[in-house]
Formats: structure tokens, sequence, C-alpha cells
């Protein structure tokens, strides 16, 4: 340990803590409250000493005395286990729009930034004093325009910005107020003060995360969590909440719901955390309508009005009849309702100018203007090139100083990432000098301050190989909240964000390598320990919370089903093909007929593969590669992708559980079909074996939507959809084996079975029989069985039913589509009389020439009209639940 701290007992923590968490030269140590240098550098709020002699503070050696006995295979275990955490609750930070691209973890670090009270106070002063000056600079910009006029904000940094809004001039948000949340990232010099470096009003992300971060990092290390007074965050949120509700047109009984971009965003995850959290309705555009100017939810009964968004979108995709015409994250009309007053929106629409870092340089000047005070918070110092004086003062700064975009994230005004004038030679500041000279008010140049430091365990996996875990420092920023409270203002969140670079970086960019960690605001007084639920619900906002089911969710809930029954049908047609090509009957003209039918007409096999008859080893070949395949065959690959696509839009309604499982089937089907293919040697025994295993990861998948969902009308739609699937697949299947004659064979008859998962009864019923009366009253007619199609069409009939809200006993007209199973009798299903019936399956295949095609016509005609049954049930649900076609030609304004 450093020769002023206490001595401790040897161990590996120790002797890491000794050589390590140094931060960088000129940089400030938050372990040590001092900047990091050479002996003649003195450190800040430590007068003779450096960091390299300095003791930890009293923070931070509380906080590691409590790790005393941990030994660096002890920490390992700690980050281990937060890793483990980080991906079994499917915390994700990345492009969903990347179909082939691995699931990327969120990355979060073992230790929080503890902030000290005192650093606290001045921190949240800051930030709520800024809060309110944004927020008078919203309403005059909206408003009077006076600060314009006056020529104390440029008109080019409010009129040219695209994220002003001309459609929302002179438009008084619903409760008054425009800012309901905002973020300040801020970062810490060598001299130990607080700069702010950006601000986020538009669509702040983090919220999320950051609970999610909370709750793993307390759980690391609860001891310290409780003996060092960290003041909690539920408190912060159920002021938000609350405030909402008050501002919105409906009061407390509010209809709430987070508007996100949907599962292909990024911070999609966090979306759906906080919707969940809040007990907000997670919605997408499309799930939204404006009619008669008031904004409604289309929901399986209907529309239901909503009075609040907390937005997710940014905003000139809001609206694509007033912003961007080829907008489909928005909702057309939505700015009309806002207009009327009918819908309250956090923040209001307009606010993206406020995140300008050109803006940051005439704050202090509008401070004193609207507030009559001084910022307490302090800026890096900011140039707008757009003003000439300032270019000029700017330029021959650009070797110490960040070149940001004006317009950040704009297609329109050249954004591009903020570069670093140290990092770049004279060559390259002379060009950025050229381009700011040509398109001055396109940049801004800002000052740049050394990062403070924070302590990060990298574990002995992350080093180099043989050496053991350590303490190492990162540069750290800061995000600190600020969110709506009602008539009291604002509140901050205490705790925050922070974002940790990547080794050697500057730049704190998770896109970029960089993580995370948990921010411990430490408070001098009484730990609040209020929880976000709510004292008493109504009975009117319990009604809403079970019947809020979206038409979009449900519809994916629809999909999840029908994309998990084809997985199993396809991964058993797979197996069962596979054990076929290379058992006893392998010869049999009919089996192999019927199993190429089916192969093609489940896509497993493009149709132009030769069958299983004309060259067995090619159709296996053929089989065998397309299991992994995303494209092309449709087959089991593809089946697992859009499962987890489908459960991506509801990740709120799935269990941390069943999630993971449909990640790793996914993962690992794809991962050892290309590690297969790459030997050149995938042979049917080990295609065999991957989908031995992936069965067995589907009967977890099935488990978890049979018995861990709510049994509301969002699992019907689900179940529903299995139904339908499992319907048509079956029906099809036997129907082909009558066709083909395959169930007149021995190999034939016991294919059919296991097909339909009914092996394990058949045989414990019947034993070794394959009379097909015993069959048919097996796989058709009984009851009993799940996979029988009079179980399968009798469960439809009634989820239909329960689905349309008919009285018990009652069927709706939907129900009455699907045959009725209890008009079937075993005898004349089994009535084999000839008939002239025309095969309606597999007349332009391969079949068998003295296959009896015109038998079992009756149980023929029961198949046809159970497969016709399916696909029509699937149509008219879409039409019915999904479309809401009926309403497409309502107007958007007023009647």
């Amino acid at each position: 340990m450093n020769e002023a701290m206490p001595a401790q007992p040897h161990s590996a923590k120790s002797e890491s803590l000794s050589v390590a968490a140094q931060a960088s030269v000129g940089h400030f140590d938050e372990l040590r409250a001092a900047v990091s240098g050479n002996t003649h550098l003195r450190p800040a709020n430590a007068p003779g000493s450096t960091a390299n002699q300095a003791q930890m503070t009293d923070i931070w050696r509380q906080f590691f005395a409590m790790l005393e006995n941990d030994s660096a295979a002890d920490m390992d275990q700690r980050a281990a286990n937060l890793a483990r955490r980080v991906r079994d609750n499917g915390i994700t930070y990345n492009v969903y729009a990347d179909e082939n691209g691995p699931q990327r973890p969120w990355s979060l670090d073992l230790f929080p930034l503890i902030v000290d009270p005192q650093n606290w106070q001045h921190i949240e002063a800051g930030v709520l004093q800024r809060m309110r000056l944004l927020e008078r600079v919203m309403a005059d910009v909206y408003g009077p325009q006076t600060l314009l006029h006056d020529g104390l904000l440029p008109s080019a940094l409010v009129h040219a910005h695209p994220g002003y809004l001309r459609a929302m001039h002179g438009v008084e948000p619903v409760g008054g107020r425009y800012l309901h949340i905002a973020a300040f990232d801020l970062a810490r010099g060598p001299n130990g003060n607080w700069w702010l470096e950006a601000q986020r009003s538009q669509a702040p992300s983090g919220l999320g995360y950051l609970l999610e971060n909370r709750l793993a990092i307390s759980a690391q290390f609860p001891k310290a969590f409780q003996t060092l007074g960290v003041q909690r965050l539920a408190s912060t949120y159920r002021a938000l909440m609350d405030s909402l509700k008050a501002m919105s047109p409906a009061g407390p009984e509010a209809h709430l719901a987070l508007l996100t971009p949907g599962p292909y965003n990024e911070t999609y995850f966090e979306h759906a955390y906080l919707a969940r959290y809040l007990g907000l309705t997670l919605v997408e555009g499309s799930d939204l309508m404006v009619r008669d100017e008031c904004l409604f939810l289309k929901t399986l009964k209907g529309l239901v009005p909503v009075h609040g968004l907390l937005k997710r979108v940014d905003d000139q995709y809001l609206d694509p009849l007033e912003l961007r015409a080829d907008s489909t994250l928005g909702v057309p009309g939505l700015l009309q309702a806002i207009r009327a007053g009918n819908v309250l929106v956090a923040n209001a629409p307009g606010s993206a100018f406020l995140e300008s870092p050109a803006l940051l340089g005439f704050l202090p000047a509008l401070s004193r203007q609207l507030l009559g005070e001084e910022l307490s918070l302090p800026a890096l110092p900011t140039w707008w090139c757009g003003e000439r004086s300032a270019m000029e003062e700017a330029l021959p700064r650009l070797a110490d100083c960040a070149i940001k975009p004006t317009a950040p994230g704009s297609l329109d005004h050249g954004s591009f990432d903020p570069v670093l004038g140290g990092k770049l030679d004279a060559r390259a500041l002379d060009e950025w000098a050229g381009r700011i000279v040509r398109q001055a008010e396109e940049y801004t140049v800002q000052g740049y301050t050394p990062l403070s430091q924070m302590p990060t365990w990298q574990p002995s996996g992350a080093m180099a190989p043989g050496e053991s875990g350590k303490l190492l420092a990162r540069s750290v920023m800061l995000r600190v909240f600020v969110v709506s409270d009602g008539a009291q203002g604002w509140r901050v969140l205490p705790g925050g964000l922070a974002r940790v670079a990547g080794a050697g970086q500057e730049i704190t960019s998770m896109q970029r390598g960089g993580s995370s960690a948990d921010v411990w605001a430490l408070t001098g007084g009484e730990v609040d320990h209020a929880t976000l639920l709510a004292p008493h619900m109504t009975p009117e906002s319990l009604m809403q919370r079970k019947r809020l089911i979206t038409s979009r969710a449900a519809e994916n809930l629809f999909w999840l089903g029908r994309y998990t029954e084809r997985a199993e049908n396809a991964i058993r047609l797979a197996r069962l093909t596979l054990e076929c090509l290379h058992g006893e009957e392998q010869s049999s003209a009919p089996l192999l007929t019927w199993l190429s039918q089916m192969a093609v007409a489940n896509t497993l096999v493009l149709p132009g593969v030769p069958s299983a008859l004309q060259a067995p080893r090619v159709f296996e070949r053929s089989l065998i590669d397309s299991l992994g395949s995303s494209s092309g065959a449709t087959s089991v690959g593809y089946y697992l992708r859009a499962i987890k696509m489908a459960g991506s839009s509801v990740r709120e309604r799935l269990s941390p559980e069943h999630w993971r499982i449909i990640i790793r089937c996914e993962e690992e089907l794809f991962e050892r079909c290309a590690a297969q293919r790459q030997r050149a040697d995938f042979s049917a025994l080990q295609a065999l074996q991957i989908l031995k295993d992936s069965s067995d990861q589907m009967a977890a998948i099935t488990g978890a939507q049979t018995d861990r969902m709510t049994r509301d009308d969002g699992w019907r739609l689900l179940s529903i959809g299995r139904h339908i699937e499992r319907l048509a697949f079956l029906s099809s299947a036997l129907m082909r084996g009558l066709d083909t004659g395959s169930l007149h064979t021995d190999g034939g008859f016991d294919a059919m079975i296991e097909l339909f998962d009914s092996a394990l009864t058949f045989h414990a019923q019947f034993q070794q029989s394959r009379d097909m009366a015993a069959l048919v009253d097996l796989l058709v007619i009984d009851r009993d069985n799940p996979r029988s199609i009079s179980w399968i069409a009798h469960t439809l009939r009634g989820r239909l039913a329960r689905l349309a809200g008919s009285e018990p006993n009652q069927l709706c007209p939907l129900s009455l589509k699907v045959p009725n199973p209890r008009t079937w009798g075993l005898a004349q299903l089994c009535d084999e009389t000839p008939d002239l019936v025309t095969p309606a399956h597999g007349s332009n295949s391969v079949a068998d020439p003295i296959a009896p095609t015109a038998r079992y016509a009756l149980l023929k005609d029961v198949l046809i009209q159970c497969s016709n049954a399916s696909f029509q049930v699937s149509d008219e649900i879409s039409a019915t639940y999904f479309t809401h076609s009926g309403l497409a030609n309502q107007s958007l304004g007023a009647a």
C-alpha cells in the first residue's frame, strides 16, 4: 500500500492496490482527491503532495476497508458474478438491425463512482439552476423571442437548427412546462472542479440503465452500500410520475405511455425496462392514432385514450404529417393533438436546439438576463465559430480544444464525431482550421480538460497471460439527471450514470469500447427509503392495467407463438428425416416421398433440390446445410431467429429466464452449425446432436410460455398462434401420409407417430400394433392427447371465443370457422371405401403408384377443412385485432 496509508494484511488485493489505480499524469484522481503527476506538481485540495504520495480519501478508505479480506481472485469472482447478472438479465446496448451481429451485453464496471455529500450538493444546485434557465429559454424561443430580438441569442443557433420546430411556436405545453427530464454531462478537471460538457434535452438516455447498474452493484457490495449512506433513487422516479400525471389533461388518473422507436433501437432494453419499472405502457408509433385531436392507443379491445407520452423518439420523427414525411416511428397528427392541449409530451417537441454545444457559450449571459444570477456550475469555455470574433479567438486554440459539430446528428448540417485537437498533427489542424473558416457556423470549439479518473477492476481475463487482476484508473464522465417534481419545479436524481473510457482513451463512448459505472451520491442526512409503489390503486386504474394490450404487442405475441411452433415442428421433422435416411426403412419409396414433400412444404430444403428418393445424399446435405441458414430455406435457424426478433419486441412481457433461453438457443445453433461447416465434416450424426440440444431448449421455451405467463389476451393470442400452426402442420402431415401411402408402410406409420410426438402414448396403449384405426383414434380423435387434431381444434375454438369475450360455453363466429371435433366419429373416419376424391396434396411429386389415394375420404375431408381453417382464422385475427382497418379512414382533426 501507499506509505501514507495504514498497514493492511498482505494479500493479492492489497498488493494490486499499491501499484495500480494510479491516475495518469495531469488527471484528477477520484481515489485520492488529488491531481496525479510528478513530485513537482501540486494536487488539488492536498497542498504539498501529489497523488503518488496522497492517501485515499476517507470515503474510498471506508469502501475498501470492507473488502480488505478479498484477494484478487475474490474480486475476479465478483466481476464474473456481475458479468453473469448482466448476461442473465439480458441487459444490452446494441444495434438490433444488425441481424447477424451478436448481442452486445451492457458493459458495467465493478466499482461505483463515489461522490461525497459536499460535491453532490454543489452539483445538485448547479444543474437545478441550469434546468430553470433552459426552461426560461424554451419559453422565450417558442413565445415572445425577446432573446433573439435583443441579440442575446443568435437567430442562426435557433432558427437554423434542425431541432427548432416552427410548428410549435406559440404553443403552450400542457401543464405549462416544456422540460420534464434533462441530462447534464459533467467532467471533473485537474483542479477538482466539476465542469459542464454537454446537456441533453430531446430524449436523454440512461434513466433505465442506471437503475440496473444500481441493483447490480449494490448487490455486489451490500455492506458498503448500507454503511456509506448512499441515497436511494425510487422517490425521484415517483416524483416524476406524479408530476407527469398531475400536469396531464386527465390528472391523477391519466394514462401515460413510453414512446419507443422499437426493438431495432440500440437502447431498446432500457425502454422496456423503464416502462416496466414505471408502470407505463410501452408503445411504438404504429400503436397510436390521433382522432378528433386526441391521442389513442390501439388495443385488442379497441381505442384507449392516452393523456401523456414519455418519448424516446427524436423530435423530427414524431409526426410524419408535419415533420419528416418518411418517418415510420411517429404518429400522424400528434403535433395537432399537442397544440389542442389534449396530450402531454415529455419533453415538449422542439428542445433539440438546446443540445447544441454552441449554446453553452451564451448561457452565462442568458442566466444574468433571465435569472439575475451567475451560473454556479460553469461550462467548459465554448466558442461558436459562426461569430467572427469567436472564431478568431478559437482558431489559435485548436490544439488545446475539442472540435464539435454545432448541430450534432444532423445530416443537413455536416455533423461529425468530435475531434480532440491534441490528437492531431500540424497538417491535420490546418485542415480543420480551413474547414472552420469555410463553414464557420457548422463548427463549435470547446475547451478541453483532462477527465478525472476513477478506480476500475480489470479481471485477470482482461490482463496479459499469467497476470492477476488489478485496479486500474480510467477516465470518467458523470451524467446527472434532473426530472420534474410538480409544483416544486424539478429535483435531481441522487446518483447518475458514469461513463468510463476504455484503456488509453479519453472519450467516454460505449460505442468505442467504453463502459458504465454506478454512481453513489452520499448523503450527510437520512437515507430516503421511499418506494415507487403507489399507496393504493383505484378500481379504474386496476382495470386499465389489466386490459391494456397494444395491438403491436398482441401481434408480436401471436407471431412469437407461431414461430415457436414452427421451430418445434422444423426441429422434429428434421430429426425424423435424418433418422429415417439412416434407418431400416431408408429404401421405402412411400416414406422417402412423404419426407421429401414435408421437407419442401416446410422449407427445410428448397424446391429445386432432388428428393430423398432420387438423390438421398444430396437431399440430406441440403437439409443439413439449411439448418443454420437465416435466408433461402427457412429452416430451424430461420425460425429461431424469428423467435428472437418477435420476442425482442415484447421484452417487457417475457421473464429474464424466458428471454435468456431464447437468446441462448438461437446463438448456440448458429455457432455450432457455423463451426461444423468450417471443418467441412458436418455429418448427419452431428446435425442430430445439434437438433436434439435445440429441442431440449425449445422445451424450456414452450414451458415458459405455457406455465410462466399470465393468461391474459396477449397470452391467448400467443397460444392461438401456436395452435394455428400445429393444426395446419399436423393436418397437412397426416394428409400427405395418406396421399403418398407412407402410412401403409411400417416405417411411415412409425414416423407419423413420432412426428405427432405421440410414440410413447401409442405404444403404451396399442403395443406394436400398426392398425390405422388405432392411429386415427390417438392422432385425430383422442381429446386427451394435446397433439391430436381433435384436441387442437377444440382448444383453438375455445380460446378464440375467450379472446372475443364470449360468454362461458358460447362460441364466437370466428370459433365456428374451426371444424367441430364433436361431429367426428372413429368408424366414419376409418372407412376405407374408395371414393372419387382427388388428392389435395403431393399430386405433382413422386408418389407411390399403388398408394390407395382414394381411401379414407371423410378423414381427408376433415384434414383439408382443418388446414384451410387455420389459414382463414389467421387472416381474420390479423384484420380484427392488429390492423384496425375499420378505423383507417377516421379524421385526425376535429370532427
